[in-house]
């Protein structure tokens, strides 16, 4: 990319978030996972920490921004939001999770 393309460059930021309904770990983490990879984010690191007596938490920081989920079983339902500099990729993760 030359200079001038990097000049012209906006910087934004396209967010979304939502409540599910699923707060098993293991199905949250294999569903997202794939539509993030299916989305062509690029992966950069992942993080997960299982909370006692219940609860999770998922961080995949993106080479785009990143994606968080934090469940709340005792509620039955969990919290995921995806924050990207890139909106096709932001796009097309809206269309599969609608899928």
């Amino acid at each position: 990319m030359d200079l001038l393309k990097k000049k012209d460059m906006k910087a934004e930021i396209f967010n979304f978030n939502k409540w599910i309904k699923e707060t098993n770990p293991s199905k949250i983490k294999s569903k997202f996972d794939k539509i993030l990879k299916k989305s062509g984010f690029k992966i950069l690191s992942f993080c997960e920490h299982h909370f006692e007596p219940h609860g999770y938490t998922a961080l995949w920081l993106l080479a785009e921004s990143h994606f968080a989920i934090h469940t709340f079983p005792e509620e039955k339902k969990a919290y995921i939001e995806l924050s990207s500099c890139n909106r096709k990729l932001y796009e097309k993760f809206i269309g599969l999770l609608n899928e």
